[in-house]
């Protein structure tokens, strides 16, 4: 039966106002008998569904506002206010209708995600037939095929084809990204034009676009500190009303004021602006290809004055490429390659998967090496023997470490290289240094303007951490305008200095890849890691993660974070002005029931629209890189 009433709540509303119009008909007409019967109707109808809200939250002993309305309907009745109690519960009503249509619209932005997910997939069979499967019958390994228009069901690899491929609903970056063979492809991107065949990794719940409608969703219903004391508040302050509008009867023996002021204080707008500007503010994110991981994190990012940078990955681009081979010795060039490469398969370190990729690149066959030992040693390099040759790849330190000696021309040749921006892996096989691998990384395009919108929003400071040479890292924060950096640091090392900047009273972001970096962003105040695609890691792990790679993501979540703050404190500000203009406006009897719910049920609605303003929210530093994407699109078409 409940149910029932709930499911025809709104057509319930509407037989009320259509009852109450019928009312002041009759009532223009002198039939005052035949208008409060329409009124006591009218009133009946409206208060069921608010009186069984009223019940409900008195069994788990809450003191609701459909209680206090449920109670000055009542007492309205028996005074034979019978226009007031129905014009209040009608007002009630079409106000909670309009408060959830404009709180579905606060949410729109996971509902869009919630529409893009694929349903269906097509198959590509072993004899080349097709067949079209439900979503849920797809498995790991097994080859689909996408077609210009269709949706990616799952998160794959592409074998065969190439596509232009618009990963919005991923990363929040509308210009679509060509791929082909060996690239991964993410679940919920759209196909634009070509053909690809993929094979399943993820399926389901496992894939990175449902992680990310599950986060939005668990960050959309957590709770800031505001939202949390706002709650207690509200249990003490709605009960505190009761007394009043008790004690105001016993002062004045004036019942319907007693009434009216039991209405008319309810904090709904008060309750409500808080959670509203949260749910926006984190769906906007969503939108943007921002997660922001809840209400508490939102109100933390925003007081954050120091940001923490990793350089490799998160300043750059993270793509770096090898740009010179200098040798020592008369070993040939290729053969040094080839050891190296082959001894840099055992590291997941970036700098070590290029030097892998330069030898595929050359066609090198790396299966032709034996590797017998090896070691990754965390912030230095590696050590392995290859088909008998004794391996040792990696930095200054390590070269130190394993007393191998370099010669003044190498250190010199080495800082040369570091000074043009590059970062220099020294070689040395069977204890002699023989060859300099020269690596370079291109800073982000979009870097300096994030940086600069950042600080013209209350960021005092800008450092960088790296485990890279000086004379790079210096480079690169000339470029920048950082203020200062720190190189050739180890992983336990950032976590120091975080701590030490957290000591010293900052309020840190720290972002890094959302790996290497893991232990420096889980010791900072607000974790942010920056990973395409949403690696597990650095989506279970950081507060705020950015799935386009992008600083001007970043730039957008702080600012966001700020306006959304900024938002809750002029929703609260709006609620607690009208209650008090509403209580003087009562006590100096210049208003009514009707009146009053009037204004509270449009106070409600004014806090929702304020709070829908932060879902059209753009950065200064968005809108610009827009327009330079918009410039580079026109070209492309033109």
């Amino acid at each position: 039966m409940t149910e029932r009433i709930h499911h025809h709540k709104n057509h319930m509303t509407l037989l009320s106002g259509l009852i109450i119009a019928a009312a002041f008909i009759a009532k223009a007409f002198k039939m005052a008998e035949w208008s409060n019967v329409l009124l006591i109707a009218a009133t009946v109808i409206a208060v069921i569904p608010i009186a069984i809200k009223a019940w409900q939250a008195i069994r788990m002993r809450v003191f609701s506002i459909e209680l206090l309305v449920t109670m000055a309907v009542i007492g309205a009745v028996f005074i034979h206010e019978y226009t007031e109690s129905a014009v209040v519960t009608f007002l009630f009503l079409f106000g909670d209708y309009l408060e959830v249509r404009t709180l579905q619209k606060t949410r729109s932005s996971l509902k869009e995600l919630v529409d893009m997910a694929p349903q269906e997939a097509t198959l590509l069979r072993e004899d080349g037939t097709r067949q079209n499967f439900s979503i849920d019958d797809v498995q790991e390994g097994h080859r689909l095929v996408v077609l210009p228009g269709g949706k990616i069901p799952v998160d794959g690899v592409i074998v065969q084809g190439h596509a232009s491929i618009n990963e919005a609903a991923i990363t929040g970056e509308s210009r679509p990204i060509n791929k082909a063979n060996d690239d991964h492809v993410y679940s919920g991107s759209i196909l634009d034009t070509g053909y690809i065949e993929i094979i399943v990794e993820k399926v389901g719940d496992d894939t990175t676009f449902s992680k990310i409608i599950e986060l939005v969703e668990e960050a959309q219903d957590s709770k800031s500190k505001a939202e949390r004391f706002l709650d207690r508040f509200s249990n003490y302050y709605t009960p505190a009303v009761t007394l009043l509008s008790v004690l105001v009867y016993i002062m004045t023996r004036d019942v319907h004021l007693a009434i009216t002021f039991l209405v008319i204080a309810c904090p709904g707008a008060l309750v409500i602006g808080a959670p509203v500007s949260n749910v926006a503010g984190i769906g906007n994110g969503a939108k943007n290809g921002v997660l922001i991981k809840g209400g508490d994190i939102m109100g933390n990012f925003a007081k954050v004055d120091t940001l923490v940078f990793d350089k490799t990955g998160t300043l750059t681009k993270g793509k770096p490429e090898v740009t010179d081979l200098h040798t020592f010795t008369f070993m040939p060039t290729d053969k040094i390659l080839g050891l190296v490469a082959k001894a840099e398969t055992i590291s997941e370190h970036h700098l070590g998967q290029t030097i892998v990729k330069e030898a595929e690149r050359k066609g090198m066959d790396l299966n032709s090496y034996t590797i017998s030992e090896s070691e990754a040693i965390k912030g230095h390099g590696i050590t392995a023997t290859v088909d008998g040759y004794s391996i040792v790849a990696g930095n200054r330190k390590l070269m130190n470490t394993e007393r191998i000696e370099i010669s003044s021309d190498a250190a010199q040749y080495a800082v040369n290289r570091e000074k043009a921006g590059n970062t220099s892996i020294f070689i040395a096989i069977d204890n002699h240094l023989v060859a300099i691998i020269s690596i370079a990384d291109q800073v982000r395009d979009d870097a300096k303007v994030a940086l600069e919108d950042m600080r013209a929003n209350g960021i005092k400071r800008i450092v960088m951490l790296t485990g890279d040479n000086r004379h790079t890292a210096r480079a690169v924060a000339k470029q920048l305008g950082i203020d200062e950096f720190h190189a050739e640091l180890l992983p336990n090392e950032k976590v120091e200095y975080v701590k030490k900047l957290k000591e010293q009273g900052a309020i840190v972001a720290m972002a890094g890849d959302g790996i290497n970096d893991a232990p420096a962003i889980a010791t900072a105040d607000i974790g942010l890691a920056m990973g395409e695609g949403g690696t597990d890691v650095s989506m279970e792990t950081a507060d705020v993660v950015l799935m386009a790679d992008k600083l001007s993501q970043y730039a957008h979540a702080y600012s966001l974070s700020k306006a959304t703050i900024r938002n809750m404190h002029q929703n609260i500000t709006i609620a607690l002005a009208v209650v008090v203009i509403l209580i003087l406006g009562v006590l100096a009897g210049q208003l009514h029931l009707a009146g009053g719910m009037f204004i509270h049920e449009g106070s409600v609605l004014v806090v929702i629209l304020n709070a829908m303003r932060l879902i059209g929210f753009k950065t200064k530093a968005s809108q610009k890189l827009n327009k330079q994407n918009h410039k580079v699109r026109e070209s492309y078409v033109s």
